[in-house]
């Protein structure tokens, strides 16, 4: 037997607990229940002092402040401050659709737990257990015989009526017998203590993702309490739950689980891919799946993988445009008849939306005792349907003390609209109310206002603590075909300052919630499986072809930010460089500016053209044109409206990144959010200013290039060299040796290396010089150089360098053997067999084989002809531009659009 745990009496309080309890700044507000007190507001003692208020605390709040340790208030806003870098951190974040185009919204988090005692979550997990049969049988017989409907125990209007009520769906058998595999229910504490039922949650219930985020920080915040007060954890509900949902698949334990999300724009986005990651799940988009023969398959860049187990976090109008919302993009075509078919099983089962009614509430009292012979042991508000000429005529004249709710929440077609409270309301309003609910009586439902019950936050050391009402959110999740085990948690939220209603939407934020066990604590984890040689089987990790176009993209972005982050830095340090820029090296980074969308069109040279000379036009001076090319290059460094502006390309970066997120480690998406987030903020510093400032904008680069730094190493030694990061690496090199190549290609057009020399190796002069140090900046060889080849000024070396160089990750010979290496390494050709792709890329190494019969040694292509032109350079470099392009628009059709080579379904 387990030894028990009872929680602690109440006891003389400590002196640092009577300290912590001096920032008490109120208690909870009269006829509310006070989670702090454990007792009623208006009943409870009112504190005169500290060492009182501490008497009178409930004992789980006595053992919790008291293992705070010795610093007291001081120690709680240091704990503060660390919990909102943790948060910012670890990029957890909440978007509200109304705010996409703005700052992604971080996740509002409170110090203190919500503490639940065994005796209160024992009646919380028993209520819950039985409510969660309960609509898994009424489901089952909406769905099938629809006995209840035939014997009035539920109007019609209720189900059938209802836009969550899926026709499609009548008298399909689930695969595995169950309908519900998840269930969330909110609930509220009144004024005697009692938890009660407000709504119920079954098409797609968030939250289990945020409250285990929640769990981790705030037990790490507290860890002594967390230990002393035998809180229950989470991770074998977890692990019991993913096995449950495999289970019911005819593929077993084999089961292929994919969690589908709206996508990046998605207000719990953070949560989708936060729980994919944790419980090993594949992450999963609508365009990601098809259905073929009535199986549903994930797309990916080897072929079709089924799936057997879809967690949906998507309403379900949206799931199939075939048979439900024509006009969504979200869903899978032909996804219901797949389960009809038998053939995947989805979590919830389509259809459950009518179940989420808060008018369902005030007949499944009923509807228990009819389907399980027992009475409801956790009860809900009292809930009226105003589609029952009694009920409304009976409520109607409480409205002042009801809260109105929509009938069916969140359906255009059928009126929905915010709850209002009736007691915040003036006679006016509710009188308007009145007549639209006498008008639509359907449409309404009244449930009865209870004051919330009220838990501790903590605000600083000069507020302390101040109370705020709280509802909290329990799951219940199926443990087998007949049973469910509630996660012993859950997600509280806590109302905004003022708020009559607990929302995240609307201002409020959440806490963890500790429920205390009187048993042993199970400190089961998901890893605890034990798995040996002869039942371990190694799995290739799936790339979905949306995963690695997003891959791909994240390459080419981040390289194209550092490549327009060393062009913009070169351009501001000619312009303000002791020695004057040459005229070629003028023209080649203005020219290279434009090509890069750098500077928009209309922005004058920052030199006057041989024209405007010779017509002796009166034009700005030297200096002036310069000014204003710096200021527009400054100005436009994080413009929007310039699609390949430095911001807009980090910006587009770090797009790409959002849909990645269960693939990036915490600090690779911290460096991305903050590198992006701090170039914003610098820019904005500087054009505020009347003189924009040269030495902040340089300052800026650095920061940047800083960050990207991070980025890249993040890239190279932080994620696993599957297929996805094969076409990170690609994107990367595509995207550098379509620059490079253009870049000392344009050099070269402008007469950068123009000799008139019968020796081509001879040493340029000053004019070229500039250039030359200009061209190893961009190519970031500087260093390189240097050290192989001293104060060196002659081409053959810069070429050698540039072009040819084997161990230079910059050149151009460098670049183009990587890129035939992973392009043959994706499409898994035998070694020394080049993919078709891999052939588009030219071979520059010089002691190597050449192909296509180009001769690439460094005398030939630093020939000149007798202009001092050098065609043989230009004719390899042009190569090179046409083979990135083609390379791109080959992966693009192969492994993205699959337009190249058709799907192949895997076994």
């Amino acid at each position: 037997m387990p030894t028990p745990h009872p929680t602690p009496a109440a006891a003389t309080p400590s002196p640092r607990l009577v300290d912590v309890l001096k920032g008490l700044a109120r208690p909870a507000d009269n006829g509310h229940f006070d989670e702090l007190q454990g007792a009623c507001a208006a009943a409870s003692a009112k504190a005169s002092d500290a060492k009182h208020a501490a008497e009178a605390l409930a004992p789980p709040w006595q053992t919790f402040f008291d293992q705070l340790g010795t610093m007291g208030l001081d120690d709680l806003d240091r704990r503060a401050h660390t919990l909102a870098r943790q948060v910012r951190d670890n990029g957890i974040t909440y978007n509200v659709y109304a705010s996409q185009g703005g700052p992604q919204r971080p996740w509002a988090l409170d110090l203190f737990p919500l503490i639940i005692t065994p005796e209160s979550w024992q009646q919380i997990e028993v209520g819950v257990q039985q409510r969660a049969r309960l609509l898994e049988r009424v489901m089952a017989d909406v769905y099938g015989p629809q006995q209840l409907l035939r014997e009035a125990m539920i109007p019609p209007a209720l189900v059938q009526g209802h836009p969550g009520y899926l026709r499609a769906m009548r008298g399909v058998a689930p695969v595995g017998g169950t309908h519900l595999h998840i269930a969330a229910f909110d609930l509220a504490r009144g004024p005697d203590g009692q938890w009660a039922v407000v709504s119920q949650r079954t098409q797609a219930p968030s939250g289990l993702g945020y409250l285990l985020e929640n769990r981790l920080l705030i037990s790490r915040q507290f860890p002594q309490a967390f230990e002393a007060m035998h809180i229950q954890r989470l991770a074998a509900t977890y692990r019991m739950w993913v096995e449950s949902l495999k289970a019911h698949s005819p593929a077993g334990a084999n089961a292929h689980v994919a969690l589908l999300t709206p996508g990046p724009y998605n207000e719990t986005y953070f949560e989708h891919a936060y729980l994919a990651r944790y419980l090993g799940l594949s992450l999963v988009e609508g365009s990601d799946l098809t259905v073929r023969d009535e199986r549903l398959y994930l797309r990916t860049l080897r072929g079709l993988e089924p799936v057997h187990v879809l967690l949906k976090r998507l309403d379900d109008e949206f799931l199939d445009p075939l048979e439900l919302r024509a006009d969504s993009t979200l869903g899978i075509p032909g996804l219901l008849q797949a389960v009809r078919a038998g053939n995947v099983v989805v979590a919830n089962a389509p259809g459950s939306a009518f179940l989420e009614s808060p008018a369902l509430l005030g007949f499944l009292p009923a509807l228990s005792e009819k389907l399980l012979g027992e009475t409801l042991q956790l009860p809900a508000l009292d809930t009226w349907w105003c589609g029952e000429r009694a009920a409304l005529a009976s409520v109607l004249p409480l409205l002042d003390k009801m809260a109105i709710k929509p009938t069916y929440p969140g359906s255009a077609s059928h009126g929905s609209f915010d709850a209002a409270l009736g007691r915040t309301l003036s006679q006016a309003q509710r009188d308007e109310w009145v007549g639209r609910i006498t008008r639509q009586p359907d449409r309404h439902t009244l449930q009865a206002y209870v004051p919330l019950s009220q838990m501790p936050t903590w605000k600083n050391a000069q507020m302390g603590v101040e109370q705020r009402s709280v509802m909290l959110r329990v799951f219940a999740l199926r443990d087998s075909a007949n049973s469910w085990r509630v996660l012993p948690g859950g997600l509280a939220r806590i109302a905004a300052p003022e708020a009559q209603i607990a929302s995240m939407q609307r201002g409020g934020s959440s806490a963890d919630v500790w429920v205390q066990t009187d048993a042993d604590v199970d400190r089961t984890s998901l890893l605890n499986k034990s798995l040996t040689a002869s039942t371990f089987t190694h799995r290739q990790r799936m790339v979905t072809s949306r995963a690695a176009e997003n891959l791909y993209w994240l390459g080419r972005y981040t390289e194209r930010s550092e490549n327009m982050v060393r062009l913009v830095r070169l351009c501001l340090e000619a312009l303000n460089s002791e020695d004057p820029a040459s005229p070629s090296l003028w023209t080649w980074l203005q020219q290279l500016s434009r090509r890069q969308g750098l500077i928009p069109a209309g922005v004058p040279s920052a030199q006057a053209s041989a024209a405007e000379e010779s017509a002796h036009t009166s034009t700005p001076s030297m200096g002036a044109r310069r000014r204003v090319f710096e200021r527009t290059l400054i100005a436009c460094l994080d413009d929007d409206t310039h699609a390949t502006s430095v911001g807009y390309n980090l910006r587009a970066l770090q797009q790409a990144a959002a849909s990645l997120r269960e693939r990036l480690s915490p600090e690779h998406w911290n460096a991305i959010v903050h590198g992006v987030e701090q170039f914003s903020t610098d820019c904005a510093l500087i054009v505020k200013q009347p003189e924009f400032s040269t030495i902040q904008a340089l300052q800026a680069l650095d920061a940047a290039s800083s960050a990207l730094a991070a980025i890249t190493g993040a890239q190279t030694d932080r994620m696993t060299r599957d297929d996805g990061w094969q076409l990170l690496s690609i994107g990367r090199h595509v995207e550098r040796l379509g620059f490079l190549s253009a870049a000392l290609d344009l050099a070269v057009e402008v007469g950068a290396f123009e000799s008139h020399h019968d020796d081509a190796s001879q040493p340029w002069g000053t004019e070229n010089s500039s250039h030359f140090v200009a061209l190893l900046s961009l190519f970031d060889s500087t260093i390189t150089f240097q050290a192989q080849y001293q104060q060196s000024r002659e081409l053959a070396p810069l070429i050698e360098l540039l072009v040819q160089d084997n161990d230079n990750p910059r050149s151009l010979a460098w670049v183009t053997r990587s890129l035939r290496s992973r392009l043959s390494k994706l499409a898994a050709t035998p070694m020394g067999e080049p993919d078709a792709l891999a052939r588009l890329v030219p071979n520059l190494q010089a002691h190597e084989a050449p192909e296509r019969n180009l001769t690439h040694t460094l005398a030939y292509l630093c020939e000149a002809d007798a202009h001092g032109y050098h065609p043989h350079l230009r004719a390899a470099l042009t190569e090179c531009m046409q083979a990135a392009w083609q390379v791109s628009d080959a992966i693009s059709a192969r492994y993205f659009s699959h337009t190249q080579d058709g799907d192949s379904v895997g076994a």
